[in-house]
């Protein structure tokens, strides 16, 4: 077993998921291993832009406290599964998106596939495929760039504004690039991203930025993991949904199709597909 040592504190071996509903192709894009653990296939368009969120049972999606501060959704009772999906995803990406926000509250997390899933870090370095580059989005340029994930060569897009105050700042190997003046447009830091040779992208968070991409109908498939808590909000608490930031109903809801079903123990693993035309 590898060691789990350091931020990530669990690192369990994983029974293979329990598959109640599933549309995808019964290959997809999985090596034989890892297609054994997760029950079958996770077929992605090579240009899929995806999510990965995780939400208690009345819809909390961040507890508004640091990583380490105390329990998580995921809870002690967590057999690693949500891990491994984590990391199944990381793997199938070409580049993972976060805003500054979570690269401020996940302090000295890497965003790879490797880490994340320690128990199968040989696995995935042995396949070949590499890690995917993080892109880290932020208005203000409001970054730590002694911040650990940044030294291994990631992009940061920002406005003309947050440019101006990182420039000189960021560690050498990481890309600084402003997209303009105004507001960064989901179309336009997805544009900037695959400039760079990177066409699948994972997006982790926050929900902020899962919002914009919600309501600018550029995110293709949701996978939401169910953790079996309620969780509980007080007013201004922090605490956020899944989406943050957006209204859609009445006027103009997201509607996904479901596409995936999967439990380990009590922890359920959605996948949700939704239409960029409009036609849901």
């Amino acid at each position: 077993m590898a060691a789990c040592a350091g931020s990530v504190p669990v690192c369990a071996a994983v029974e293979p998921l329990r598959v109640l509903l599933d549309e995808s192709a019964p290959d997809g894009d999985l090596p034989a291993p890892l297609a054994a653990l997760y029950g079958g296939g996770l077929a992605l368009a090579p240009d899929a832009v995806y999510a990965n969120f995780i939400a208690s049972l009345d819809g909390v999606s961040s507890l508004a406290a640091p990583r380490g501060a105390g329990p998580t959704l995921r809870g002690d009772a967590d057999p690693g599964a949500d891990r491994f999906v984590m990391g199944l995803l990381r793997f199938l990406a070409d580049a993972v998106l976060i805003g500054a926000g979570t690269l401020r509250a996940d302090r000295g997390h890497l965003w790879s596939s490797a880490y994340i899933d320690r128990e199968r870090a040989g696995q995935y370095r042995a396949l070949g495929r590499g890690e995917p580059r993080l892109v880290v989005v932020t208005a203000s340029g409001d970054v730590d760039p002694r911040e650990r994930a940044l030294q291994g060569g990631a992009l940061v897009l920002t406005t003309e504004a947050g440019a101006a105050r990182l420039r000189g700042r960021l560690p050498a190997a990481t890309t600084l690039q402003a997209l303009g003046a105004g507001r960064l447009a989901t179309a336009g830091i997805l544009a900037a991203i695959r400039a760079e040779g990177h066409r699948r992208v994972l997006t982790e968070g926050g929900p902020t930025l899962l919002g914009r991409f919600a309501a600018e109908r550029t995110l293709d498939d949701l996978f939401l993991t169910m953790s079996p808590v309620l969780a509980g909000r007080r007013s201004g608490d922090g605490r956020m949904g899944v989406l943050n930031g957006v209204h859609l109903l009445p006027a103009d809801g997201r509607w996904g199709r479901l596409r995936s079903v999967r439990a380990s123990g009590s922890h359920l693993f959605l996948r949700y597909g939704f239409s960029r035309s409009g036609a849901e």
